[in-house]
């Protein structure tokens, strides 16, 4: 049998009389530190032996309860043993729980004799009231740590400068700077109770003291910093409520899709300028699509953002097994791995299905870069670069003959009977005996033809045209170049150099409709000279 007991806050009389009794009778007891105001009391009260060897031993605070709490349950193999705790065994104490796994999984049995909590003295030192709700954080876990301003905090383990340091950082990006917090060190000890205000800026200040009773109190905010996805959460909910924005209230799934484009957009064109401030604002932008259409599917019972979290947090954790898991993955397969293990996600049998699955509203030059990625993780690639100019060099030429397509050959290769029977009369004469072209005559004794082969020749410039495109994309592959740049940068530097062109213009004292394409070209020569 291991019986947990907990020592209270470090005053003899908040100890419970179950846990006195307990470690009277015990023959053999351990406590996990002897750094408590209690001890020089239990001294004369029973013998105990201090685990505190394990915390010099080691400096991760995670093995060192690993190690006692297999220590305490080795020894509970043997005979009834207690282990003793500070404050609550139930409150901020990791080995309690590991103790009990641990022993669970080799039949030995594990009684808990509570004591007052820590956390019980602080609720009586400040005067408050638990029940208007407080959050216990322990300020090693603070990083990853939800804090709900909204409601009191309390946070543990608040050691020494460095630590209170580290925990005004972490605050000060959701509290403001000026905000109050209290500083309690030795809660429900009579004679060295300590309480002291300060704002939190001045936390980690040289005159204030810190060591392992001390605790920081944290009242919920009057004035609210607005600085977490569950307060724009609470926005957009209040915005589509009955008396809220009618704009907001008639939004739609379908009726928002174009803003997701223009917000990722304009958060492109930020990063672009690489102006911070505008991508703050963007991001912001961006996540407000998210939460609107969240707050739309909670509204109708399909999904909400805990459902949205959720997948993306899987997506990730079943994506990377290396880091989550103990897969063994080779770095330079990473991205077939990858996709992989997305065919396996979606149930696809094939690449084919995969490549399907990219967005059809994709830009097109993006979408033509995924698709040969995919082709080419599996193999289908150019060996060799200049295979892939070859390729551009041979679009190039069937877009020029797609162009020059003449009337007669579309005719002849499309129609042979008919073109034979049209060109039965070489020469043509008009009425005063004067020679007629052959070929424009045909074309205007068969509209319908000419039509259909103006318009053939516009899909077969199209169809070639694309492949022109799709080889000069497969190109910027080989060369590590992204074609959305690169296409953007052409654009720029177009514009750059037009309005040099037209500020030329101007100064000339014409318009363009006045000025000749080679005066025009002059000042263009001029731009590219000037390397505009």
């Amino acid at each position: 049998m291991i019986n947990i007991v907990g020592l209270g806050p470090g005053d003899l009389s908040l100890i419970s009389y179950g846990a006195i009794e307990a470690l009277k009778n015990s023959k053999k007891v351990f406590l996990r530190t002897e750094k408590h105001p209690v001890v020089k009391d239990l001294e004369k009260l029973t013998k105990f032996e201090s685990l505190d060897h394990f915390y010099d031993e080691n400096d991760d605070f995670d093995d060192v309860y690993r190690k006692i709490s297999e220590f305490i349950v080795e020894e509970g193999k043997s005979e009834d043993v207690v282990y003793a705790v500070p404050g609550h065994p139930r409150v901020a104490e990791k080995t309690v729980d590991m103790i009990e796994k641990l022993a669970k999984e080799n039949n030995i049995d594990v009684n808990v004799v509570a004591s007052m909590s820590f956390v019980d003295a602080m609720f009586e030192a400040l005067a408050f009231d638990p029940s208007n709700g407080f959050r216990l954080v322990d300020a090693f876990e603070m990083q990853t740590s939800y804090i709900d301003t909204d409601i009191n905090l309390i946070v543990t383990q608040v050691y020494d400068e460095f630590i209170a340091s580290e925990v005004k950082l972490y605050l000060m990006n959701r509290y403001d700077d000026e905000q109050e917090v209290y500083i309690v060190r030795g809660a429900g000890i009579k004679g060295e109770e300590f309480i002291k205000k300060v704002r939190l800026c001045e936390l980690d200040w040289a005159e204030n003291e810190f060591d392992y009773l001390t605790s920081l109190y944290v009242p919920r905010v009057e004035n609210k910093k607005y600085n977490t996805v569950h307060d724009l959460e609470l926005i957009m909910d209040k915005l589509r409520a009955p008396d809220g924005c009618d704009w907001d209230k008639k939004q739609t799934h379908e009726s928002l899709k174009n803003s997701v484009i223009e917000e990722a957009y304009e958060l492109y064109n930020a990063i672009e300028n690489d102006d911070i401030d505008e991508m703050i604002e963007e991001l912001g932008d961006v996540l407000l699509q998210v939460i609107f259409h969240c707050q739309i599917g909670k509204e109708e019972g399909m999904f909400d953002l805990g459902e949205v979290a959720n997948g993306i947090c899987t997506k990730l954790i079943t994506r990377h097994p290396h880091i989550f898991g103990d897969a063994n993955i080779d770095r330079d397969k990473f991205e077939k791995t990858w996709e992989e293990i997305k065919k396996k996600e979606k149930g696809e049998s094939t690449i084919t299905e995969g490549i399907k699955r990219i967005p059809v509203y994709l830009p097109a030059l993006m979408k033509a870069e995924k698709v040969q990625h995919k082709a080419a993780l599996v193999g289908f690639d150019w060996d060799d670069i200049y295979d892939v100019f070859s390729k551009v060099e041979e679009e190039y030429e069937e877009v020029r003959e797609a162009y020059e397509l003449d009337f007669a050959v579309f005719v002849a290769e499309k129609y042979p009977e008919k073109f034979a029977e049209m060109t039965k009369k070489v020469d043509i004469t008009d009425e005063l005996g004067n020679k007629l072209d052959v070929l424009e005559k045909i074309k205007e004794e068969n509209l319908e033809l000419l039509d259909e082969y103006h318009t053939l020749k516009i899909q077969y410039i199209k169809e070639e045209l694309g492949d022109l495109l799709f080889s000069i994309v497969n190109l910027a592959r080989f060369l590590d170049v992204d074609t959305t740049e690169a296409l953007n940068g052409t654009i720029d530097k177009f514009v750059n150099r037009f309005g040099f062109v037209e500020e030329k213009v101007i100064e000339s004292g014409k318009t363009f409709d006045e000025m000749s394409l080679e005066e025009m070209d002059k000042f263009w020569d001029q731009a590219k000279e000037l390397e505009i």
